[in-house]
């Protein structure tokens, strides 16, 4: 659909049920969405793919060309397992490369080109081994860009900013590397980001509190650490959703409740001086 068919609404707006705007079962959930250019520009949709990731560590990857004609109730887009579900879908060039992460917080880097193109059907190859059946996939990563950061959150509020450089290229359907150390303090991941400087991040906690910080102010660091504290969680809260937004220049003392009281955001732990956190402690 075109993004002009989307009502606008205000930041503290409910928004329309998704059943309303596109024709989908009751009990079906949305898990992904991708901003295309003209799908009739048949230069565009011939260089471009969609690649896949499920929960279970498959990927799949099928030209754009399949998708530039879909019927209003939908068409298919791949084959899930019944133990398996849809997580995330990107576009890519062909030429990029794809990072997935587990939630026992490791990483894996391949090039796209080892993953062939395929029909809609199918259900994919897999991507990363999970370390067992408890593990499944956070997030997947389309870098496009070599001089973006890699920025990981994980459930208890901790985050970790550091340099793609420090992720090796390896084969598709490895286990991958360490990229959080996953302690009973920071909870396990729950999202990866290719992040820069010119970059906001929007961090919503499952009570429904969202806080937005510029990447700016967290310094890269290493791999195999724990980060820092990005924001307070709760004992019985956990964070929800993280999403990569542009950076605003103006910047915001505070926010307003409905009532017109205003938020105070500065106990959000954004340690401009980021002390690192290493595996010893």
């Amino acid at each position: 659909m075109r993004v002009f068919e989307i009502p606008e609404g205000s930041k503290t707006s409910k928004g329309r049920a998704i059943q309303n705007l596109i024709n989908i079962e009751t009990d079906d959930k949305v898990k992904a969405f991708i901003c295309t250019q003209d799908l009739k520009d048949e230069e565009y949709i011939n260089s471009h793919y969609v690649i896949m990731a499920t929960k279970k560590g498959q990927v799949k990857k099928t030209p754009l060309e399949q998708y530039s004609r879909p019927r209003t109730n939908g068409i298919n887009a791949i084959t899930i397992k019944d133990d398996d579900e849809l997580l995330e879908a990107k576009l890519t060039t062909g030429d990029s490369q794809v990072m997935l992460a587990v939630k026992s917080g490791k990483a894996i880097r391949f090039e796209e080109e080892k993953t062939r193109s395929m029909g809609r059907n199918a259900s994919g190859v897999r991507g990363i081994r999970l370390r067992d059946e408890k593990d499944e996939v956070v997030g997947m990563v389309a870098i496009n860009d070599s001089e973006s950061d890699i920025l990981v959150v994980s459930e208890n509020g901790y985050g970790k900013r550091s340099s793609l450089d420090d992720y090796r290229i390896t084969n598709r359907g490895g286990k991958g590397v360490k990229t959080i150390s996953v302690t009973d303090k920071t909870g396990s991941l729950v999202a990866i980001k290719n992040v820069s400087d010119a970059d906001d991040l929007m961090i919503i906690n499952k009570s429904g509190i969202a806080i937005r910080m510029a990447v700016e102010d967290l310094r890269v660091m290493g791999r195999a650490t724990q980060g820092v504290r990005l924001i307070k969680v709760r004992e019985d809260d956990a964070i929800a959703a993280v999403a990569k937004v542009m950076h605003d220049e103006d910047e915001v003392e505070g926010e307003e409740n409905e009532d017109g009281t205003t938020i105070d955001n500065s106990e959000t732990d954004v340690n401009t001086n980021n002390t690192e956190t290493d595996n010893n402690e």
